[in-house]
């Protein structure tokens, strides 16, 4: 940690081992305020973003009346977001999708659709607004259909590419879009069910509980499991990278394409997800899920408290108005596809009314809220949708990324050059 005084500005630096230290006690603190609050836990506000956005208020308390400035070390943030990038790829199993059927393809294609369509509208509205398009990529796919993680790994990404301000336009939709997503999801399920007069009762029960219980696991986590997957997650992790690396490279040397960025997250993502399609197959290694899921978790959770540690409040002058005209915008576009295209397209039944509030819980907010507000549906009616608990979270969390991520990438460099 180092530290400079001058003219009575403190300029305060802390290094990676203080940073972890620091985010650590923050991730902490964002436990104990969702035990506190109840809305935190109802809009499923992650933890670190809870704890994160203590200290980035604090130093926005420092910084605008002049007193100090806080900056954070970013060195730990590429390796923890490649792990959250590889385990999205060593989860995505074609064999699910076979299970999941048509259905499962149709809703995949909607979720696919609705990432390039909220690109395009948030980069069209912000250039009517004279706001760099990119600035409206941020509050399309990036902070809607990705959450606060996505937020806080592509802000970045466009500002070093002179976008000022991506991070925080994120963020800041990001956490307009839990809450929006949290609000309209549960609404959404209730109002087709009460609209339509639908029978509560599940389509294809057995095919999809069978889904479920085959794939559930209640042992713990032996050591070898977790050094096991965390070998696994890191030799792919230095494949995809170098991989992507060096398709960069030659990306870079077609004319127009100078300035092409690919992320060594997008190769181990993709190397992934060949390796566990393959793996699924011819049998190479076992994949232990829960250390998967816990190994990702860390990560995570202490990357995105770090991310939003080093938020720049300051940096949504000028931006409140247009933003959420924009956010407003992409909040009625969802509802008008999930009531007139995908509810009828999913089969007007039960089943598709829940499917539709996972598709507004994820397409607003993230997939672990969309999920907790399935669950509210179906715990109010007394019905569980095994079918939506397929589909959604599968194509939600996982499938999806395999288009939005490298479109999200595209529009980025496309527009900020």
């Amino acid at each position: 940690m180092t530290w400079d005084a001058a003219e009575g500005f403190l300029k305060l630096s802390l290094d990676p081992v203080f940073t972890a230290a620091l985010a650590s006690a923050l991730f902490v603190l964002g436990l104990h305020l969702r035990k506190k609050f109840h809305f935190l836990r109802r809009f499923c506000v992650p933890a670190g973003v809870a704890g994160g956005l203590c200290m980035a208020f604090c130093a926005f308390c420092l910084y605008y009346p002049g007193i100090a400035a806080i900056s954070f070390d970013q060195s730990l943030q590429t390796p923890l977001v490649a792990i959250f990038f590889t385990r999205i790829g060593l989860t995505a199993s074609f064999m699910a999708i076979r299970k999941g059927g048509r259905a499962l393809l149709f809703y995949l294609f909607f979720c696919w659709g609705l990432a390039l369509f909220q690109n395009v509208l948030g980069v069209v509205l912000a250039s009517l607004f004279g706001l760099h398009p990119v600035l409206g990529v941020m509050a399309g796919a990036v902070s809607l259909e990705g959450g606060h993680n996505l937020a806080v790994i592509f802000g970045p990404m466009a500002e070093s590419m002179g976008v000022t301000g991506a991070t925080a336009v994120a963020i800041a939709s990001a956490t307009y879009g839990l809450m929006a997503g949290g609000i309209m999801s549960a609404s959404i399920s209730e109002w087709l069910i009460a609209r339509h007069g639908l029978e509560l009762a599940t389509s294809y029960d057995m095919l999809y509980k069978g889904y479920h219980e085959s794939t559930n696991r209640s042992d713990g986590i032996e050591i070898h499991e977790f050094i096991h997957t965390l070998a696994l997650l890191l030799a792919l992790m230095a494949l995809g990278s170098w991989a992507a690396g060096r398709l960069q490279d030659r990306i870079a040397r077609i004319e127009g394409w100078e300035h092409f960025s690919l992320p060594g997250y997008l190769g181990a993502m993709f190397l992934a997800v060949i390796f566990r399609n393959l793996n699924d197959r011819l049998k190479w290694v076992q994949i232990h899920p829960r250390a998967l899921d816990l190994i990702s978790t860390v990560s995570v959770s202490i990357f995105l408290t770090v991310s939003m540690m080093g938020l720049r409040i300051w940096e949504l002058y000028g931006l409140a108005l247009p933003l959420l005209f924009i956010l407003v915008a992409q909040t009625l576009a969802i509802i008008v596809i999930t009531i007139f295209v995908l509810f009828p397209v999913m089969g007007k039944d039960y089943d598709a009314a829940i499917i539709c509030s996972g598709f507004v819980g994820h397409g607003l907010g993230a997939p672990p809220s969309a999920v907790s507000m399935m669950r509210a549906a179906c715990e109010y009616h007394n019905v569980m949708s095994y079918k939506a608990f397929l589909i959604v979270p599968l194509c939600g969390a996982v499938l999806i990324d395999l288009v939005a991520l490298p479109s999200i990438v595209w529009f980025i460099n496309y527009f900020s050059h």
